[in-house]
């Protein structure tokens, strides 16, 4: 039996783009009736939008490229920003947090990093740009997600009840709540990213499947031990 021929994905015109952000707009409305933080949720679809367009370009060159360097530095800089951006929502922030943030970020985060790109996946060349970065962002990215929520959690905890290993506990656990709804949620409610790019590609849906359990292993793994291992650098200052 004939396999049926796949669809060319389609561009997008700007101005059918443009719709998508008609719901974005009505959340802002929200934002401005009920809180009037609407000025954080501008910037944020702004920046969004942004950084999206200049990465399109960026990525053009980076794909294009036959050097190991330029991949290596840019996974560097991906751990900075995300270590970075993990503490925004901690009011007060010491040269330890953005240490132990930036090695919670990349240690649980390269470990699982290496094993996908050279064990899972064997890339040859080992930095292969299509599969390099992306896999780095979804990895990092995912990692200062859970690094973020714990570290949150746990200074509000600690301040709370004064013990490290309640703190720990519940931050750890909110940390994953967003890691467990996605492995429950993933082929039910929704196909991720990886997945619905590579179905609409023309990629068979059983090697799609095959690719986002290797997704979803990569960053449940990353995700849980980035938290784990922020808050147990952090037991060492709360105990001083």
């Amino acid at each position: 039996m004939s396999q049926p021929t796949s669809a060319a994905i389609q561009n997008i015109p700007l101005e059918l783009l443009a719709l998508a952000f008609i719901p974005v707009l009505a959340v802002i409305f929200i934002f401005l009736k009920w809180s009037h933080q609407y000025k954080y949720s501008i910037y944020a679809v702004s920046r969004m939008l942004a950084q999206l367009m200049l990465i399109g370009y960026v990525l053009n060159y980076i794909f294009a490229s036959n050097s190991s360097l330029l991949m290596l530095s840019i996974v560097l800089l991906m751990v900075t920003v995300s270590s970075s951006i993990a503490l925004n929502h901690i009011k007060y922030k010491t040269p330890f947090h953005y240490q132990s943030t930036f090695f919670s970020i990349l240690i649980p985060g390269g470990l699982t990093f290496i094993l996908i790109t050279q064990v899972v996946l064997q890339l040859d060349p080992w930095y292969l740009p299509n599969y390099f970065i992306p896999i780095a962002g979804m990895i990092f990215a995912n990692a200062m997600t859970s690094v973020s929520l714990a570290a949150e959690r746990f200074d509000s905890e600690y301040d709370r009840n004064g013990s490290y290993i309640e703190s720990r506990n519940t931050a750890f656990k909110t940390a994953m709540i967003p890691q467990n709804n996605a492995l429950l949620a993933v082929g039910l409610v929704s196909l991720p990213g990886m997945m619905t790019g590579q179905i609409l590609s023309g990629i068979s849906p059983l090697i799609a499947a095959r690719y986002q359990i290797m997704v979803m292993c990569m960053i449940y793994g990353s995700g849980g031990l980035a938290a784990a291992m922020y808050l147990y650098l952090n037991r060492v200052v709360k105990e001083k």
